[in-house]
């Protein structure tokens, strides 16, 4: 992947920890999109405390508002790249929060020898 060093955007998806999508985690199909599409970075917090456009509690204090903790998807490309992929994160987002921030990356390195690693189970 060529680096991205330079002006960029940074989105950032706000979800719930229960935001599913065919039977799946949300956050998980957004950064399996993401990689596919061959996305510079993405990573996924998960909060300890928030609350969204309904103004319900969701917290690691009290177990019965725990299980639906906030969720916080960062995302970092080119310009080009956000704006080509937006279209599809808004509409997996049905409930949530999608912003967009103009950064300059000062740095964008890998592991040269690392292998990436895959989801899929290698041939046998």
């Amino acid at each position: 992947m060529k680096g991205i060093e330079g002006p960029a955007l940074l989105v950032r998806i706000y979800i719930g920890d229960a935001d599913r999508t065919d039977g799946h985690p949300l956050y998980q199909a957004i950064v399996t999109l993401l990689r596919e599409r061959g996305i510079a970075g993405a990573t996924v917090f998960r909060g300890i405390e928030g609350f969204g456009a309904n103004a319900q509690l969701h917290t690691s204090r009290l177990l019965r508002l725990s299980e639906d903790l906030p969720i916080l998807i960062e995302v970092v490309d080119r310009e080009d790249r956000i704006r080509e992929i937006l279209p599809e994160l808004e509409v997996m987002v049905a409930d949530g929060l999608v912003t967009l921030e103009r950064i300059e990356v000062v740095a964008y390195r890998g592991n040269p020898g690392a292998v990436p690693e895959t989801s899929e189970t290698p041939p046998a």
